[in-house]
């Protein structure tokens, strides 16, 4: 009985220093650690283009209007996540439906920069 009541108190004493060195150690990303991450959803965008308009054009737009974007024909598209630039690309067709071809992937560390 008193063994056990020592081991308990060895390991009540060890749990604080144990913490801390779990704190203290340099944190490794690991394929485990990002596999927590796998089933979170992420709001993926592409980004045409963009331009500024007054509310009175905006209001007097109608079927057949055309807006110049700041983008040329041809030029690489945006693509983001949850609002971070993460990529370009170019549009392709898939079947019937759309799809984007990545054509350059941003640094990361650019990308942490735009947080």
């Amino acid at each position: 009985m008193a063994d056990e009541t020592e081991k308990q108190i060895d390991d009540a004493s060890a749990a604080p220093n144990a913490a801390e060195d779990r704190a203290n150690a340099p944190s490794k990303v690991t394929a485990e650690n990002l596999r927590v991450l796998e089933n979170v959803e992420v709001q993926m965008t592409v980004e045409v283009g963009n331009t500024e308009i007054k509310i009175r054009d905006l209001l007097r737009l109608n079927e057949g209007a055309v807006i110049e974007l700041d983008r040329l024909a041809g030029d690489p598209l945006d693509i983001l996540v949850n609002g971070t630039m993460i990529a370009k690309g170019e549009i392709v067709m898939v079947g019937e439906r759309f799809g984007v071809r990545f054509t350059e992937i941003v640094d990361p560390e650019k990308r942490v920069e735009n947080l």
